[in-house]
């Protein structure tokens, strides 16, 4: 496959609310993958900050996703959007896929209002403590102080296919006024290995609200990450956070696209969560 024009890119907004909102997703699905430098320049070229590209293999879809400056590992929206196109094209059902990591699935259907409904299975998770230098690193990149963190949910490396350093924060206004340096931050996410830092904000034990800085991929802010959310939940569960089996993230909101995500969690530490949204073309 060569040459590809980007007009043959679906373009999905995944963890939509009502028909609005959602984090755009380009998704390009045929019988080979394009080469690496194609993949690359098209998912530059389509511009959102992550484009999925799925090809049949055995009885599993390959699956490599791009930002628009380089590959990454996994993209829990960019999931979802592939769900709803493989839903649309090869109707409701499971679908297996081979990503860079290991092996997920993700599964669709439709409400009966024609809005495709998908959920994932992220790969396992994992979390660890954040090293004292990082933690001061992302601080000062947030102008943010050690007494505006949450206590009861300490900073910590959040992995469910790739790292994101989660940062909770007291009040829902340090969330709204989130800022940072792109490049400051490009450098920091590189240097540390980490794909997301996300700050959030605990409502209650099951609703959180979330911002995702993404400057590793070019993009200041995601307004919907489902890796994030899926390492998040699995996070909480190391902490014996009292999620009751399942947690609602609000993300988008403070860049006016606001967007939906629902983590199912199961007990078994490590396990694969689900996280599932809805999801709408956009034009």
């Amino acid at each position: 496959m060569s040459n590809i024009d980007i007009t043959q890119v679906h373009r999905i907004a995944a963890f939509s609310e009502v028909n609005a909102g959602g984090n755009p997703a380009g998704v390009l699905v045929g019988e080979s993958l394009p080469s690496d430098a194609e993949m690359q320049a098209m998912a530059a070229a389509v511009g959102y900050s992550e484009t999925a590209f799925a090809a049949p293999e055995g009885d599993h879809w390959r699956v490599r996703y791009f930002a628009p400056d380089s590959e990454v590992d996994f993209c829990g929206h960019a999931t979802i959007a592939l769900g709803a196109v493989l839903t649309e094209l090869n109707g409701p059902g499971r679908y297996f896929l081979r990503i860079n990591p290991g092996n997920i699935s993700v599964e669709g259907s439709i409400d009966g209002d024609g809005q495709s409904r998908i959920e994932l299975l992220s790969p396992p998770t994992h979390s660890r403590p954040v090293d004292a230098a990082l933690l001061e690193e992302a601080q000062a990149l947030f102008g943010l102080h050690s007494d505006d963190l949450d206590p009861q949910i300490p900073p910590a490396i959040a992995n469910a296919g790739n790292d994101h350093l989660v940062l909770a924060l007291r009040e829902r206004g340090r969330l709204a006024e989130m800022a940072y340096d792109l490049e400051t931050g490009r450098r920091l996410m590189e240097q540390h290995g980490l794909t997301t830092i996300a700050l959030i904000w605990a409502e209650g034990p099951q609703r959180f609200h979330a911002r995702n800085a993404f400057a590793i991929g070019g993009v200041l802010e995601d307004p919907a990450t489902g890796a994030a959310a899926a390492a998040l939940a699995g996070y909480l569960r190391d902490l014996d956070w009292p999620h009751g089996g399942s947690i609602d993230i609000a993300q988008g909101v403070d860049m006016g696209v606001p967007s939906r995500l629902k983590v199912t969690i199961p007990q078994k530490r490590g396990s694969p969560v689900r996280v599932a949204g809805a999801s709408r073309k956009i034009s």
